[in-house]
């Protein structure tokens, strides 16, 4: 099985799995243009698609695709029903695509409906966990973005996220602001900008490496409560979570 990463508009990955057959797995397919252009050039034969989530740059082009490929099936939550969507999906179900065995989450916050995909070592988590990161909070709350991030927490170490923004780097920026002397983080900042002068994916990641650089999973970390407590104090883990996401709502 391999995972191919398709780059569309400014800075969304579209994901592809892809097995010996050449039958793939797409997901989040916001454009339709780019999925196209690598079917015809790897001679794929796609066989379903995977939603994350409502957004019109994840969903934008399954009707494209469906009109091409009359027998894909489509996944998604409730949310996506109007997108496209065939088959809805809910927390804990089990979706089986010709052999890919898929877990599904869900991973509310950005949106009140968003899932998450896990099929190991892989995990399409949308617009939920950002390297370095987290999205933003459009419909949901801290608390339920923090449940969804224990959640990711407690896959396996080797989990591969799958995110499907870019940020990295202005991720890494932000999490440097809070703790820059932290090496973990230090160093994973320059090896993202030195990949980005070079115009190179930083993604998928690591998820043991995410728990050292990702400042939403250390929400227990000693130095990171040295720091809030320097403005405010806040006995919960969930609580330090919010106070995280509103600095970076604010960062600049």
């Amino acid at each position: 099985m391999n995972l191919i990463s398709i780059p569309a508009f400014q800075d969304n990955y579209i994901w592809v799995l892809v097995d010996e057959a050449r039958r793939c797995v797409i997901v989040d397919p916001g454009d339709a243009n780019p999925v196209l252009d690598a079917i015809d050039e790897n001679g794929w034969q796609p066989e379903a698609i995977l939603l994350t989530h409502h957004h019109n740059d994840h969903v934008g082009g399954v009707a494209t695709l469906c009109a091409k490929y009359p027998h894909l099936v489509v996944y998604g939550p409730k949310e996506t029903q109007d997108k496209g969507a065939t088959h809805i999906v809910e927390d804990g179900e089990n979706v089986l695509i010709q052999g890919w065995h898929f877990s599904v989450f869900a991973t509310p916050g950005h949106t009140l409906g968003h899932v998450s995909y896990f099929s190991s070592p892989y995990l399409f988590c949308g617009d939920t966990m950002f390297s370095g990161g987290c999205g933003r909070l459009f419909e949901g709350t801290p608390l339920q973005m923090y449940q969804s991030f224990e959640k990711i927490n407690a896959l396996p170490e080797e989990t591969l996220i799958c995110c499907a923004h870019e940020y990295t780097l202005a991720n890494m920026k932000f999490a440097e602001s809070i703790l820059p002397e932290d090496p973990a983080i230090q160093d994973y900042y320059h090896k993202v900008k030195e990949l980005r002068v070079k115009k190179q994916n930083t993604l998928p990641v690591i998820l043991k490496n995410e728990r050292k650089i990702n400042l939403f999973l250390r929400t227990n970390d000693i130095d990171l409560i040295d720091k809030i407590n320097q403005e405010t104090s806040l006995q919960q883990p969930e609580e330090r979570f919010a106070w995280l996401r509103s600095k970076k709502d604010n960062f600049r």
